[in-house]
């Protein structure tokens, strides 16, 4: 199949792209600065270069599209034909001939010009040259437009045609047009073809894949045939001729004989007797389609003897019906079974398989005596057999039956079926597993008796008050606490919710104020107080304050302060940001040291820092990619 892929092959493009592609190539790829001042050996091999890069890169694309495009001499038959019925076999040789001159015509420009290059004794007279060689070239490419659409149209079309295996083991649906051929593929393959009640939906090759025995088989829908000479046949018609005539398969011609299709049956049998020659040496099969409209018995006595005779002839016959899909899946093993006995018939007359034949050997075993020596069973095995005959004489009941009778009141139980030594035990509860063990070994078998046992027992401690004084003491305790919890959540909720409020309004606050002003001992112990809390326990009945005692211990610390520690101070008020932690430095020198080493290890952070997606700083003052470039300011419709 990777002889007949056609969708590999590379656009086409056409030739006014050809020329603009190659020529900005050139320029992208080739030097492009010169001076007079260079020897006249550089200028020369400057222009030559230039001249061989062009006709080395047109060369190559065209024998691209020459390799690419299969040749009608070297494909199979029937591609070769369906070529000569889509595009013409003749304008398409033609359109690749001429291409392939174009190549010779270009590689002769090239030569010429470089040889003519070695007599330029002047930049000029050199570049007027390469010039002239690369416009006759153009010139070349410019005369091949059509020929250059044409085969972009032929390859867009083959590029849609379906991947056919022409040695593949095939199915072929031929006929009328709207005589179910579509259904039918539909039916037996994969494929979803388009179907509907008028002639000539199908227009083109259609292909399907299913698996019969294993086996992967191709059913081909060709598009409908009219009873009329060859030379009168269109497009669509010659594509299933072609298809016919060159094709190894199995040929289902399918008949209508409800007559929907707007042919009687003498018509469809008249096609068939003529288009009788493309259906030789291949197994034929007929297809009598749509007894869901017209049954076999309500044909006519004419219509009868169609078939009949077609059978006198050793050609099957089938009856179906896509809509009911009987007799679609008889037809489909029949077609199968059939070629593939016919290949293997066709294998062995071939020549190949005399040179197999030759190197087998066929051993006939030979009598030693004329003792009879049958076949020894045993007793088991027989009666077994006879146990399994008469289980399949009685055949039992399936479960799609006793769905069937009992209808609403049927239940699916799996479990009957179950292979146990007590059938009793079927329908058991299965053991549950937890952690490698089964839960039901560690089950007590008294647990419930026992159960009733402590049930009776905390009954009766209830009856004679066992829990009562315990409950009554519990309250008597805790019925204060509870009280005194439920007012101090209170009291915080409240406080909580007037913090809020006070939050919302916005408040100039002067420095070294704190909301710990409104906070007195005496305003603390009244609220304590309304709570409940007891303080007639406290020195004095109020609260020690605590101030005396700081403003004494800063007043001592600020006398023990020395001269260095009042210098830092007047540092730290200059600035309010937090000091850097010193204690392990020696002396004040070590401490600038630090200081400096410091802000030098940070350079290549701050660096890196700027360095980012949103910053737009350039560190090159010009950058070269940016400020130069090959183009003057002239057109740019060439690039």
């Amino acid at each position: 199949m990777s002889l007949y892929n056609f969708k590999k092959i590379t656009v086409v493009p056409s030739s006014k792209g050809f020329i603009d592609i190659t020529l900005s190539k050139t320029q992208r790829k080739t030097p492009t600065v010169i001076h007079k001042s260079y020897h006249i050996s550089r200028i020369r091999s400057f222009y030559v270069r230039k001249v061989k890069f062009t006709q080395q890169n047109y060369h190559d694309r065209l024998a691209t599209i020459l390799t690419e495009f299969p040749k009608l001499e070297d494909v199979h038959p029937f591609y070769a034909d369906l070529m000569n019925v889509l595009y013409d076999k003749d304008h398409y040789k033609l359109a690749l001939g001429q291409i392939n001159t174009a190549k010779h015509l270009i590689d002769n420009v090239g030569r010429d010009y470089t040889r003519l290059m070695k007599y330029g004794d002047s930049l000029y007279r050199c570049k007027m040259l390469k010039r002239a060689a690369l416009g006759r070239m153009c010139t070349i490419m410019k005369r091949q437009k059509q020929t250059l659409e044409y085969l972009e149209e032929v390859r867009q079309h083959m590029s849609r045609l379906p991947s056919i295996d022409p040695n593949t083991r095939t199915i072929l649906i031929s006929g009328f047009p709207n005589v179910g051929k579509s259904s039918f593929i539909n039916k037996i393959t994969r494929a979803e073809v388009e179907v509907q009640p008028y002639a000539f939906t199908t227009k083109s090759l259609f292909v399907g894949h299913m698996d019969y025995r294993y086996l992967r088989w191709q059913v081909i829908d060709t598009p409908g045939i009219l009873d009329q000479p060859l030379e009168d046949r269109n497009t669509i018609e010659m594509l299933s001729v072609t298809a016919l005539a060159h094709l190894r398969s199995a040929v289902v011609y399918v008949m209508d004989i409800s007559e929907q299709c707007g042919e009687s049956l003498e018509s469809q049998l008249s096609l068939f007797n003529n288009i009788r020659p493309l259906f030789n040496n291949k197994p034929l099969f007929v297809m009598a389609n749509k007894i869901d409209v017209m049954s076999k018995d309500d044909l006519s006595d004419e219509h009868k003897k169609i078939f009949e005779d077609l059978e006198t002839e050793g050609i099957p016959i089938f009856w179906t019906s896509t809509v009911t899909g009987e007799g679609i899946m008889e037809l489909r093993q029949a077609a199968c079974d059939k070629l593939l006995l016919h290949r293997v018939e066709t294998k062995m007359k071939g020549k190949k398989v005399e040179g197999v034949m030759n190197r087998l050997r066929v051993a006939n075993p030979v009598l030693r005596d004329e003792k009879a020596r049958p076949a020894f069973i045993p007793e088991a095995v027989l009666k077994k057999r006879a146990a399994m005959k008469t289980v399949t004489e009685e055949r039992r009941k399936t479960e799609r039956d006793l769905e069937v009778e009992m209808d609403d009141e049927y239940v699916l139980d799996l479990q009957k079926w179950w292979d146990l030594k007590d059938p009793s035990e079927r329908h058991d509860t299965l053991p549950e597993i937890w952690k490698g063990h089964n839960v039901s070994d560690y089950i007590d078998p008294e647990i419930f008796t026992r159960l009733e046992k402590l049930e009776h027992e905390e009954e009766l401690k209830e009856k004679a008050g066992f829990y009562d004084n315990e409950e009554e003491s519990e309250d008597e305790e805790m019925k204060e606490i509870r009280q005194m919890a439920a007012k101090i959540r209170e009291k915080k909720a409240i406080r909580l919710a007037n913090s809020h409020l006070v939050r919302k309004v916005k408040k100039a606050k002067l420095p070294g104020k704190t909301a710990a002003e409104n906070r007195t001992p005496s305003k603390m112990m009244n609220d304590l107080g309304e709570l409940g809390v007891d303080l007639s326990t406290m020195e004095g009945g109020h609260f020690r304050s605590r101030s005396k005692t700081r403003k004494a211990l800063k007043r001592k610390r600020d006398v023990s302060m020395d001269t260095t520690s009042v210098a830092r101070s007047s540092s730290r008020a200059r600035s309010q940001s937090r000091p850097r932690d010193e204690s392990g430095l020696r002396d004040t020198a070590m401490v600038q040291k630090a200081r400096k080493l410091a802000k030098i290890s940070q350079r290549k952070i701050i660096q890196m820092g700027k360095a980012g997606e949103s910053d737009r700083h350039i560190p090159v003052a010009k950058p070269r990619h940016l400020n130069t470039g090959k183009r003057g300011i002239g057109k740019t419709q060439r690039r």
